[in-house]
């Protein structure tokens, strides 16, 4: 199973502020630290702020930071709030066209991975994730001092 782009920037968000948490920051520095489009994490943000897993404060001097403590930020929460329904394959869904599907045990071993999966997720927080924070900081601070160098095909 690969997890969706749109959660991947979620956590890497949630991981930003974890190690910044003594001031607030801005999506436009978060989208430079991660070569990630504006665009994109205003929707993360936006669902991160809904979720409640981080707040936005307005105005000058404004941006956003964490709303809860990383311990207290389950990553099987985050992941499920922002995957949604996580249908490992077509007969997941509840109409499934499938054909074979009563025969199957296919259906039954992929949630039972996904159930094991969850139960990893669900053992840590954003507090594990940052466990270094000087370890992100040196790898953010790196890639901002370093030109990207972009190879043709």
């Amino acid at each position: 199973m690969r997890l969706s782009t749109f959660t991947d920037y979620n956590l890497r968000v949630l991981m930003y502020l974890g190690v910044q948490s003594e001031r607030l920051a801005t999506i436009a520095e978060i989208a430079a630290a991660h070569e990630i489009s504006e665009n994109h994490l205003m929707k993360v943000v936006h669902q991160l702020g809904r979720s409640g897993y981080i707040e936005t404060v307005r105005g000058k001097g404004g941006g956003i930071r964490l709303a809860r403590a990383p311990k207290e930020m389950v990553l099987g929460d985050v992941i499920r709030q922002t995957e949604g329904d996580i249908a490992m394959a077509e007969c997941f869904a509840q109409k499934s066209a499938c054909r074979i599907e009563p025969a199957c045990r296919l259906k039954s071993i992929l949630g039972e991975a996904l159930s094991a999966m969850f139960l990893v997720f669900d053992d840590y927080t954003l507090a594990d994730l940052l466990e270094k924070p000087h370890d992100h900081l040196k790898a953010i601070r790196w890639r901002e001092r370093t030109p990207q160098v972009h190879l043709r095909d």
